[in-house]
């Protein structure tokens, strides 16, 4: 259940963070994801919740002194460069299991709760039904900024809603995944549905669907292979079905 709630949740925001050139603020909200999970276990003991806490202050950071596309990533790296180095602060305080720090890292999808399995379907229904009421201005929005400026959408706005968005998918992500590797289901996906499709709605489809592979894929086969993080092979399906369409491809895009 917790894999699918990820895969759908990154499937749908995945096709944005494409079309908004947004890669590096996934890294960036992701790896400072994990700062706010150490300060949750230094704390309270609590790494999801920190974790959430900790994106969602990245995102309103981000959409502050990021707001302008040209600032964005040196904006990033400045905000990247010091929350890492306060995470390794807080971690050098934590007295508990080592496990429990590196699952923050690398994920840990056979330790999610049944309390953090709750806050994930909270977390994802919400992050999905806000996609579906923004999706059209953020379509809009992402596709010709100069026109839909023009035409009063808010484009700041959408700009800080999807970034909250974002963060809470990211949160979700790196309960599978770990805060290291959410690029394979927040942006591989929606990068190999667009070398198949420029339709939205197809584009949208498709990534949900590749998640859903790599992510429910991934862990059957953990379950086989029982030596083999799950992550392993979430990442590696992720990126086979990548390889497989810039392939399938590769020549249609040379003509």
């Amino acid at each position: 259940l917790a894999a699918i709630l990820v895969a759908i949740t990154c499937g749908l925001i995945g096709p944005f963070v494409i079309m908004r050139r947004m890669a590096y603020a996934v890294h960036g909200t992701s790896e400072l994801a994990f700062t706010g999970a150490a300060a949750g276990l230094v704390l309270g003991g609590n790494a999801f919740v920190g974790a959430l806490i900790g994106a969602l202050v990245v995102a309103g950071l981000i959409g502050t002194l990021g707001a302008r596309e040209r600032e964005r990533d040196s904006s990033i790296g400045v905000i990247l460069a010091f929350g890492l180095g306060l995470g390794v602060l807080l971690l050098s305080f934590y007295r508990g299991f080592a496990t429990q720090a590196t699952n923050i890292l690398f994920g840990n999808i056979f330790g999610v709760s049944s309390e953090q399995l709750i806050l994930l379907v909270i977390l994802g229904a919400l992050a999905c039904l806000t996609m579906l009421v923004i999706y059209r201005p953020l379509l809009f929005a992402s596709l010709d900024p100069e026109v839909a400026r023009a035409k009063g959408v808010p484009l700041k706005a959408l700009g800080i809603i999807f970034l909250v968005v974002l963060a809470i998918t990211v949160t979700e992500a790196a309960q599978i995944v770990g805060t290291l590797l959410v690029l394979s289901l927040a942006i591989t996906p929606a990068a190999t549905a667009a070398r198949l499709t420029v339709k939205p709605i197809s584009l949208t489809v498709l990534s949900v669907i590749f998640a859903l592979i790599a992510s429910v894929g991934g862990l059957l086969l953990s379950l086989m292979f029982d030596n083999i993080k799950p992550t392993v092979f979430i990442t590696g399906i992720s990126f086979a079905l990548f390889i497989v369409a810039y392939l399938a491809t590769l020549k249609k895009s040379h003509n």
